[in-house]
């Protein structure tokens, strides 16, 4: 699981906006730990703060062919390629100053950018990067182009462009996206428009920074007053805009994409869905940011993500090592406080055995929901066997919880839970857990 990344030093960047034709100033600062990716326009009254987030997309008043993000005080227009550069290098918190309304657009590619925050030098944080992975597949249409995402060990795109235009012919690319991958592939490659479409932009007072240079033109015959980087750039700049767009979730994303034709439009429409559907497993109690292939700790309010228990019977403090899907270590420090102690023995407090059993079944439950076959569900506890009680447990005790899944299939589970205090066994049992969706829970 890689950490979190800023910048070690601040910079600055000047240009053209591609689409006001303003000379802009980028000022890039270290963002602290929770900082997430901020716009600042120091050219307003108050300094107004924009977070490059969905919830900041501007779908009226921008201009056409880019993405905008902002709020009633402001605006910051094409902002896709500088994201783009940013989820490229995994780059998670940062402060950008702006003294424009617009991104300059540069080379009219990422690579500018990318070889700036290169030199500037990127630092690793103190805490592991939170990631999306797509449960369900979701995709949006549009006049017969498409945009699709499935669940995946991977991000990766395929996307095809298909230009109705002699020089703009088929053409694919179709690679996983890593860092290395970016920096060489994608990165370099520059913004296009036909030439008709070029004249139509100037029409609008639109375009007013884009140059031969900066942009390239189609034409019938091919590109004017310029030469390609890649045989299939235009497809490949399609995907660096991609990249930019779904990085707007704010955290990087785990899934196979498949493009058709797509442009901004259909980018937003799916990041739409992709929220959604994060929104909604958040929802169910899917802890988010869950590292797939390691090990982390879940404190109070990640189990309440998880289980629907609540006081006086949620029964797990803390998980101080999971496995997803596998096995677990809860803790339960038992305190006088604890309710049950008023009836049960209580001229000589003894925690009651079903007790320790609900609470390692609390915690099998936090293992068995963090396999992807259970997202979205809830687990019942249906049977428990070769249940073992050896040592009484009492207020001030830690009751160490130790849970594998012997056995999980879709419809059920089989956990082995053995109890400890300090090296001592107190408690073991076998169990078995139904699963439902957690709609039964509204």
């Amino acid at each position: 699981m890689a950490k979190k990344r800023t910048i070690k030093k601040e910079f600055s960047l000047s240009g053209v906006g591609l689409h006001t034709g303003e000379k802009a100033t980028l000022t890039f600062k270290p963002g602290g730990i929770h900082e997430g990716i901020k716009f600042i326009r120091v050219d307003l009254p108050g300094h107004p703060v924009i977070k490059a987030e969905a919830d900041s997309i501007v779908y009226q008043g921008g201009p056409p062919r880019c993405t905008s993000i902002g709020d009633a005080k402001a605006s910051i227009h094409t902002v896709e390629h500088l994201m783009s550069v940013l989820a490229g290098l995994g780059i998670d918190n940062i402060i950008i100053e702006i003294d424009k309304r617009e991104v300059p657009g540069l080379d009219g590619s990422g690579a500018d950018f990318l070889k700036a925050f290169k030199e500037a030098g990127l630092l690793a944080q103190e805490e592991e990067r939170e990631i999306f992975t797509v449960k369900e597949p979701v995709g949006v249409r549009q006049n017969g182009a498409s945009l699709y995402i499935f669940p995946s060990e991977h991000f990766e795109v395929t996307y095809t462009l298909d230009y109705n235009h002699p020089f703009l012919r088929s053409q694919v690319f179709s690679s996983v996206i890593n860092e290395a991958i970016f920096e060489k592939e994608i990165a370099p490659c520059r913004t296009f428009c036909l030439e008709k479409e070029a004249q139509e932009l100037k029409k609008q007072n639109l375009g007013r920074g884009a140059t031969f240079k900066n942009t390239l033109v189609v034409g019938d015959k091919g590109v004017i007053d310029n030469k390609l980087r890649f045989d299939n750039e235009f497809a490949r700049h399609k995907v660096l805009d991609f990249i930019g767009d779904l990085y707007l979730l704010g955290i990087p994303i785990v899934g196979s994409v498949f493009a058709v034709r797509s442009g901004h439009y259909l980018n937003i429409q799916l990041l739409k869905r992709v929220v959604e559907q994060k929104k909604w497993y958040e929802h169910k109690g899917i802890v988010p940011g869950y590292n797939v292939k390691g090990k982390k700790e879940y404190d109070i309010d990640d189990i309440m993500k998880i289980l629907p228990h609540r006081y006086p019977f949620l029964l797990v403090d803390r998980v101080i090592e999971i496995e997803r899907g596998k096995r677990a270590i809860g803790v339960k420090n038992v305190t006088i406080n604890d309710s049950f102690f008023q009836g049960h023995f209580p001229t000589r407090p003894v925690m009651p055995g079903v007790m320790m059993i609900e609470a390692m079944a609390q915690t099998a439950g936090v293992v068995v929901l963090t396999n992807e076959v259970h997202y979205g569900k809830v687990a019942f506890f249906m049977a428990v066997d070769n249940v073992k009680f050896r040592k009484v447990v009492v207020p001030g005790d830690q009751l160490m919880m130790e849970v594998e899944v012997v056995k999980d299939k879709a419809k059920i589970a089989q956990i082995h839970a053995v109890s400890k205090v300090g090296d001592e066994v107190v408690a073991e049992a076998d169990m078995v857990f139904s699963f439902t969706d957690s709609s039964y829970l509204d």
